[in-house]
């Protein structure tokens, strides 16, 4: 069976209901917390792919920094807003959950029942 893993932030509600749904189904899962850790751009990149999301589809719109980088009006590409995740974790949504070559944006959280 694919290792799950599910990319989040410790103080998050959405994320600490995900675990509680994981648990009671009894699913096992490695927890990153991208936040600490941080990303490289090729790990983004491979969490996009496996979501079939673009870069733009999982920016967080409320966080400051998006506001303070007015990414809303700016037109930049898939690279340069990986790099800015990289920069700045706050901006990718949380949480994201892995099972092999396939992944989901948890939002809300019973959408990771695709994965299963």
């Amino acid at each position: 069976m694919d290792q799950i893993t599910v990319y989040e932030k410790p103080t998050c509600t959405t994320c600490r209901n995900l675990f509680v749904l994981l648990k009671e189904e009894g699913i096992d899962f490695e927890k990153v917390d991208y936040h600490v850790l941080g990303l490289r751009a090729e790990e983004v990149k491979d969490i996009l792919a496996k979501t079939g999301l673009s870069a733009r589809d999982v920016l967080r719109k409320r966080e400051p920094v998006y506001k303070e980088l007015d990414l809303g009006n700016r037109d930049l590409s898939e690279d340069e807003l990986v790099d800015l995740m990289v920069k700045h974790p706050e901006l990718m949504q949380r949480p994201i959950v892995l099972k092999g070559d396939r992944g989901v944006l948890a939002r809300p959280i019973e959408k990771v029942r695709e994965l299963f």
